[in-house]
Formats: C-alpha cells, sequence, structure tokens
C-alpha cells in the first residue's frame, strides 16, 4: 500500500516533457510544473505573437516566459522521494548475500550467521546445521527479550547501588559538617593556647572527609559507569528487536554473551562504626594538663 501511494505522488512530480523527476522545477501560471531545462527548450520553440506569449505543452494556456517562477514544494517533494527511493534501494541490497547475490533465507547454526542457499551448500557451510531464517529469528527474538529482561533487573539494581552511594555521600558531608561545628564550638570556649590543637583536629576532619568523599566518588562514578553500561547494552538489544531479523540475528551471540556476563561491582563504603569520633572531655583533659603545667611553671 505505502509502495502504490509513493508511485502515485511520483507519477505528480513527473515532468511531462521529458518524463523524468523534475529538476529545478518552474511552475506555469496555469498550474503544471517542467523542468527549468525542458520548459526553456518549449519557450524557445512555441513563442507566439507581439507579446512574446508561449502556450503550456499541456493545455496550451498561454504564459509569459518571464513570469514562470521556482516551485520549491515540488522540488522539496522530489528530493524526499529521491531519498526514500535510495533507502529502498539500500534496504533491498542489504538483504542479499554478499558473495552470491541471492537472498538470505537461512540460518546456520554452527556459525550462527545468516546465509543464502548457495552458501548453505558452499565448503564453509557444507555439512552444518540449517534453518529457515523466520525460525531462527522467532528463538533468538526469545532469547534477546530474555536478555533485555535480565538487563533490565541489573540496570534497576545499578540504579538503586547508585542511590546508596549518594545517600552515603549526603550522610558523611552532613556528619562531617555537625562534626565540625562541634569542634568549633569546643575550641571557641577555650584559651587561644590550644589554638594550635584545634587546627590540628580540624586538618584530621578534612583529610578524612578527603579522603573517605574520594572514596566514594570513584564509587559512585563506577556505579555511574555500570549503569550507563547496562542503559547502553539495553539500547543496543532494543534497536535489534526493532529492527529487521537479519540486523537482529548478525553478531546475535556477542550480545547474549556480553548480557550473560555482565557483573555488577558492588561499591566501595566506609562503616561509620569504626572510625575515630572526637570528643570534647579529651580536650578540657589537654587543658587541664596544661594549666596544670602552667601553675607549676610559676614556681620552677
Amino acid at each position: 500500500m505505502a509502495s502504490g501511494v509513493l508511485e502515485d505522488l511520483r507519477e505528480e512530480v513527473i515532468c511531462p516533457i521529458c518524463l523524468e523527476l523534475l529538476k529545478e522545477p518552474l511552475s506555469l501560471d496555469c498550474g503544471h510544473s517542467f523542468c527549468r531545462d525542458c520548459i526553456t527548450v518549449n519557450n524557445k520553440k512555441s513563442v507566439m505573437g507581439p507579446e512574446g506569449k508561449s502556450n503550456c505543452p499541456v493545455c496550451r494556456i498561454s504564459y509569459q516566459p518571464e513570469k514562470l517562477r521556482p516551485n520549491r514544494h515540488v522540488a522539496n517533494i522530489v528530493e524526499r522521494l529521491k531519498k526514500v527511493q535510495l533507502s529502498q534501494e539500500v534496504k533491498q541490497k542489504g538483504n542479499l548475500c554478499v558473495h552470491h547475490e541471492e537472498k538470505l533465507l537461512l540460518f546456520c547454526e554452527e556459525d550462527r550467521e545468516v546465509i543464502c542457499w548457495l552458501c548453505e551448500r558452499s565448503q564453509k557451510h557444507r555439512d552444518h546445521q540449517t534453518c529457515p531464517m523466520e525460525e531462527a529469528a522467532q528463538e533468538y527474538q526469545k532469547k534477546l527479550h530474555e536478555a533485555l529482561e535480565r538487563l533490565k533487573e541489573k540496570q534497576k539494581e545499578a540504579e538503586r547501588l547508585e542511590m546508596e552511594v549518594t545517600e552515603e555521600v549526603s550522610a558523611w558531608k552532613n556528619q562531617i559538617q555537625n562534626e565540625r561545628q562541634n569542634v568549633q564550638a569546643e575550641f571557641m570556649q577555650l584559651t587561644g593556647v590550644l589554638e594550635s590543637e584545634e587546627r590540628k583536629e580540624m586538618q584530621k576532619l578534612k583529610d578524612e572527609e578527603g579522603f573517605i568523599l574520594s572514596n566514594l566518588a570513584d564509587s559512585k562514578n563506577e556505579v555511574v559507569r555500570q549503569t550507563q553500561l547496562v542503559s547502553e547494552l539495553i539500547s543496543e538489544v532494543e534497536h535489534r528487536l526493532l529492527g529487521s531479523k537479519l540486523e537482529m540475528l548478525q553478531d546475535v551471540n556477542d550480545i547474549l554473551k556480553r548480557s550473560e556476563t555482565l557483573t555488577l561491582k558492588k561499591p566501595k563504603t566506609f562503616p561509620k562504626d569504626q572510625r575515630r569520633v572526637f570528643r570534647a572531655p579529651d580536650l578540657r583533659e589537654i587543658l587541664r594538663v596544661f594549666n596544670e603545667l602552667t601553675d607549676m611553671r610559676r614556681y620552677w
């Protein structure tokens, strides 16, 4: 049905003079269109009367050559028809065997490739088990659907891992920020002699934050990469399922193998209960000892 519509449309953009697709179409006042070169020749042959008018080769209505106008709409239709025709030719050629130019109708189970009837009798595929391409397509379509479902499950797992790392990053940032504020509050109540201790504690927290967040950032990048890898593989499988049977079966074993061997790596995490936590009493004890030493110096 689609080919019939295209053929009807093609008839509408055929030059009545050369019977080819219109080239640089020019339209007359009567509505008929012609190739620029064809109507130019007609202008020279049929000029008549003092007004220099010519007759339309189709309906014979007179027109003035200088009033011919380019028909961009028709020109666009012609270009689209050419693209459609080229696409159909390429598609038709893609269904032929590159060795024998016969239709690819069989599937070699051993080599897992689509072949023609001459390939089946060749030395390469002789004694190999073959089946109709339609039958193989049904089988591998089922396998690809199963692979797609497994990949989608892995995608969900990858997204869950990514979310966990994101939440852990946020939790660590909040915890470090809270401890930073606690450290600052404690040191503000102490004497200036402990400023060096404050700087040390703050640096420890900074180093810890940098180390943990850097490692968590690496973990997040890894799960993001895993998620992207799964998504790309899903897109590739979906693309094959939407394409032709020939496209679906080409290198189908490779994509199935990649989907089956894809393993998600669990990201590295840091247990919060296994780290050193700052405690204000430790600092007060330091201050107590320092004050005692200061008092003792008075008697030295």
